[in-house]
Order: C-alpha cells, then structure tokens, then sequence
C-alpha cells in the first residue's frame, strides 16, 4: 500500500490532482479487498470510522472513499468518475508490473501454490492453466494499455518492456525458442 500512495502522490503533482486525496486513497484502496480480509463489510466500516477519525472534513472524506471506487482490475473494468480515482487506479496498476509486479506476481503464485509454467501445449500455445507465468498473459501485460494518465502511460510502457524482457529471459532459460 506504501508503493501505491506514493505513487498516487507523485501522480497527482504531475497531473494536477489532490496529492493528498490520492495518498491517502492509495493507502487505503486494499483495506476492504477480499484477497486480503474475510468480512469486506466490517473492513469497509472500519475504513469509514478511521477517516471519520482523522479527518473533520465530510467532503474530504467524500474525496477519498470516491477515488478508492473502481480501481480494480477485477471483474468489468471501470474508469473511476474522479481525477484522483484515475491516479489511484494507474498508481495500483503501475505498482502491479514491472520489476516489483514480476516479484510480488511469483510470491503470490508460490502461496497459491500455482506451478511457475507448464511447456506450451502441440499447436505452440501457452497453455491455459493457473500458472504464475500465465498470469502475464492474463493480467500483467494489459495494464500498459489501461493506464487514464499521460504520466502513468509512459510509466507503465517501461515497466512493460522490462516484463516482456523477462518472459524472453524466462523462456530462453526454460528451453524454449521464440
């Protein structure tokens, strides 16, 4: 979450955004994500109490649960309706390729105890199973082409290169010719 408000923030000066309302929502995007806790809900209310907390501004906390709406890769792909929302949105897919993604992309795989790869199938294809490496396919490398912002586009093209430069390097050390 680190990663991702601090992106938002750097994002949201060189876009013209609220830094601060992209922070905090990059801090706080994950909160109630059902990768990570059990009751969506509570965690959702807890969010809610904590900015209530912190903060005596109902329109900024208006702000920031509105730039944490549709950012998920999951499901149908909305554009969130904000500028921040965008910014947040780029900042967690900026944080989800390149260098870091690749790392935290094998992580998960090895405790969703996926295998890494599987030799293509006759006819060449990667084959369609859960394996670490089909999620590149499946996720990381569209993401370049998702970003809302001038500023996180030319990000997220290096990061992409540097991916693609991977699976070359994968595949070559696996066996494989391209």
């Amino acid at each position: 979450m680190e990663r991702v408000a601090n992106i938002a923030k750097g994002l949201a000066i060189k876009e013209g955004g609220d830094p601060f309302v992209a922070e905090v929502a990059g801090w706080l995007h994950d909160v109630a994500d059902a990768k990570l806790v059990d009751d969506q809900a509570k965690a959702m209310e807890e969010q809610k109490r904590l900015l209530e907390s912190l903060l005596e501004s109902k329109g900024l906390i208006f702000s920031i649960e509105t730039a944490m709406k549709d950012i998920s890769f999951r499901g149908k792909h909305k554009t969130p309706e904000t500028l921040e929302g965008k910014i947040v949105q780029d900042a967690d897919r900026l944080d989800a390729i390149g260098a870091i993604g690749i790392a935290r992309t094998f992580a998960y795989g090895g405790k969703a105890g996926q295998l890494i790869y599987t030799t293509p199938t006759e006819d060449n294809a990667i084959s369609e199973n859960n394996t670490t490496i089909q999620h590149f396919y499946d996720k990381l490398l569209l993401l370049k082409d998702l970003m809302n912002t001038e500023t996180a586009q030319k990000m997220a093209q290096e990061r992409h290169e540097f991916m693609e430069r991977f699976l070359e390097e994968f595949y070559s050390d696996w066996g494989l010719s391209n």
